[in-house]
Formats: structure tokens, sequence, C-alpha cells
């Protein structure tokens, strides 16, 4: 669906180029790669993606052996990875109570995954998260471990719970179930796709005056501020969703 998406926004963008050949989207095809025989393409999202996923991993090495040192006097790292994991702990575990300590890895990731590539634009890079293909990932990976989680603790009654209050609303409520996904990752989509589109509008159409100074405050807006609600939106919702299914 990724890759779908990429074309349609490929030819908005080629349209928008036949009145202004500045306005660029940032959706470019890279390298062509044959997969089962048919013919699929790395893209600027693929690029980035790697570059947030290396980014994490850089980061997380870092982070290992900035704790494992263990400093007597923290040095500044070290203090800001102790505030960061205690902040990420008493979030989750105000939202999530007794089932935090299960969860909070995996929030921990998606906040970072997320975060890091809302803001990628700050550094002339195209968000993955403006791709749908990367959100509609995300959103099936949290449905995937909101159902097993479910699954784990309720047994049948995950089952059953689709036929109350009465028999007769079981498709509002099938049909809630798989709503779940599209709107988890539809409202991170469309949010930084927004945002990219409207600063490859601003730097495309306007003259070079305004490009001066202005995009920064675009930038921290779309891209910083914007990108961090939309974090933490994604992840609220994920951990009241899994909350939900594991008290039901």
């Amino acid at each position: 669906m990724g890759f779908c998406m990429a074309n349609l926004i490929s030819g908005m963008s080629g349209m928008s180029m036949l009145a202004d050949n500045d306005v660029d989207f940032m959706v470019h095809y890279l390298v062509p790669v044959k997969v089962f025989g048919q013919q699929v393409w790395i893209t600027t999202t693929h690029v980035t993606t790697l570059i947030v996923a290396l980014t994490i991993l850089i980061f997380a090495l870092a982070a290992r052996r900035s704790i494992l040192k263990g400093y007597e006097v923290p040095n500044g790292f070290q203090n800001f990875i102790e505030f960061l994991v205690e902040t990420l702990d008493n979030v989750v575990h105000s939202s999530m109570g007794r089932h935090a300590k299960n969860f909070v890895n995996y929030i921990g990731t998606i906040m970072l995954f997320i975060f890091i590539s809302n803001i990628s634009g700050l550094f002339g890079l195209r968000p993955p998260t403006a791709d749908y293909g990367t959100t509609l990932a995300l959103a099936l990976l949290t449905f995937i471990l909101i159902q097993y989680s479910a699954i784990k603790t309720s047994k049948f009654r995950v089952i059953t719970n689709l036929f109350k209050p009465i028999p007769l609303l079981f498709p509002i409520n099938l049909i809630g179930e798989f709503a779940t996904p599209l709107s988890l990752s539809l409202r991170l989509f469309g949010n930084v796709m927004a945002g990219t589109i409207m600063l490859g509008l601003w730097y495309g159409l306007l003259p070079i005056f305004a490009k001066l100074g202005v995009p920064t405050f675009l930038h921290a807006y779309f891209d910083l501020f914007s990108g961090a609600i939309q974090t933490y939106v994604f992840a609220m919702l994920t951990m009241v969703f899994i909350t939900d299914k594991r008290d039901a």
C-alpha cells in the first residue's frame, strides 16, 4: 500500500511541477528492485526509515554503554537517559497501571521511532510517517498486540464480548475492532503528510524572500510540535486500547 500511496503522491507532485519546477514533496524513486518477478522501487521513504532505524540503534548502544559504566556523578548524557526512562515509566504506569511492566518497552520503542520519523523533516528528509505504508504497518503491529493481549488474558471472552450488550450489535462491534488500525494509521499519516505538503508548497510556490526565516517557524510547528503531539497521541491510544482489552 505504501508503494501505491507513493505513486499517487508522486503523480500529484508531477502535476504541480508542470506549473512550477521547484515544487517538491520529496517522493522520489531511487533504485528499482525485482521482487518475485515484479519491479518495485526503493524510495526516499525507505532511505529515511533506514536512517531513523540506524539513529535509534546508535542511540540505544550509546545509552547502554553510558548506563553500564554507571558514573557516581552522572554526566549530561547519563542524566538525560535516566530522565527519559523515568518519564516513560511514569507515563506508561499512569496510563496502564498494573499492565505497564509488560508493555513499557514496546511503547517506548514506537514513541522513539515515530518521534524521530516525524522530526526528520527538520534535517531535510522526508518523514517515513508521511507514507501510509509506514503508519499502517505501525498500526497493524499495535492491533496484533492488542488482540494477542486480549486473547492471553480473556481467552474466549474476546469472542463473546463482541455480542454484548446484545447479539444484534455483533456487526458493529466487529467493525469497531477493525477500525482501530485504520484510525491509528490515518490519524498519524494525515497530520504528518499535511505538514509535508504545506512545507513543500511554501518552498516551491513562494518567492525567495518568503523562504527566509518564516519556514523556521513552520518547521517548528509541523515537524517538532505536531510531531511530538502525534507521537503522544499514537502511544496514548495504544495504551488505552490494550488496557481496555485486558480489563474487559
